[in-house]
């Protein structure tokens, strides 16, 4: 048979992937932005309207007797002045501190419930967890306060006035913030230690692998997200916590919801109102820088668990 008369195969035509792709994305387009409308219409309204509100009284002064608005960086720089400097880093350092110590006992807490592998101890501890992670404010205080106070329950037994206990201090609201911290990273970390599975386990237990090097090459790697995660919820919670700190310490540890208070009240001076937003613009910015260094190093751990 000549090479002329060779039958040949049929082929399809030559698709253009790329242009079909990408009509395809058009046509979605509209669509996705339109189920997206709602989301970014109360976004904008829940957060980025007090976001400009507090960013612009930041930034500006008025003058009580023409009513005139002008742009000043004053309040900025007496935020980061004085007490006020003092009550940012005390903040972050109370935050970062909890957040570190909560973690850890909460992850602690949370293997030997899931490893427990009771389902009524599991159900208890995570039923508690919920409960206290969200028990706060004034009757956290006072329930402290009747505790482990001056002339508290517990104080008085193991006579801890003697041993140099002081719940109106740093230490003392250190300990108080571990109370709801700690349940909250039970509540975070659970359902990621029930991603471990223990045929992982089993694997590094038959090639010879201590039970070190299984957390350091394989559970720490996969639980990574989940615990970058769970600190920075951690240390959100702690710097925006204001009510129980009022009502525990008041003024006696320097922190930001404090001072922003003692500025919106005139507690101290009068007139302060714009420097307690520039506070408050302060404390969004700190959130921010966590959450810049937490999201790289998020989608780093996120890789190890394709």
């Amino acid at each position: 048979m000549s090479p002329s008369t060779t039958p040949r195969t049929p082929t399809a035509p030559p698709v253009d992937r790329t242009a079909g792709g990408t009509t395809r994305r058009r046509r979605r387009g509209p669509r996705t932005w339109l189920a997206v409308l709602p989301l970014l219409a109360f976004t904008g309204l829940c957060f980025g309207l007090p976001l400009g509100a507090i960013a612009f009284g930041a930034v500006t002064r008025g003058d009580p007797a023409s009513g005139a608005t002008a742009l000043t960086g004053e309040h900025l720089a007496r935020s980061l002045q004085g007490p006020y400097l003092d009550s940012l880093i005390g903040s972050v350092q109370l935050s970062a501190l909890t957040a570190l110590v909560g973690g850890v006992l909460g992850v602690v807490i949370a293997q030997a419930v899931v490893t427990s592998g009771s389902p009524g101890l599991r159900g208890a501890t995570l039923t508690a967890s919920g409960v206290l992670a969200n028990f706060g404010g004034v009757p956290l205080a006072f329930a402290f306060i009747a505790t482990a106070g001056i002339s508290g329950v517990v104080t008085r037994l193991a006579d801890l006035g003697g041993l140099g206990w002081n719940l109106y201090s740093f230490t003392g609201l250190t300990v108080v913030y571990l109370y709801f911290l700690t349940p909250l990273m039970v509540l975070v970390i659970a359902p990621a230690l029930d991603g471990l599975r223990p045929q992982w386990r089993e694997a590094a237990q038959n090639s010879g692998a201590t039970a070190g090097q299984f957390w350091r090459h394989v559970g720490l790697p996969v639980l990574a997200p989940s615990l970058l995660g769970g600190f920075v919820l951690l240390f959100g919670t702690a710097f925006a916590a204001h009510a129980t700190a009022a009502a525990l310490v008041g003024g006696s540890v320097p922190l930001v919801t404090l001072k922003i208070a003692d500025a919106l009240s005139g507690n101290v001076l009068t007139g302060q109102e714009n420097v307690a937003l520039a506070l408050g613009l302060d404390m969004i910015l700190i959130a921010g820088l966590v959450m810049a260094v937490y999201l790289p190093l998020q989608r780093r751990s996120a890789r190890w668990l394709r």
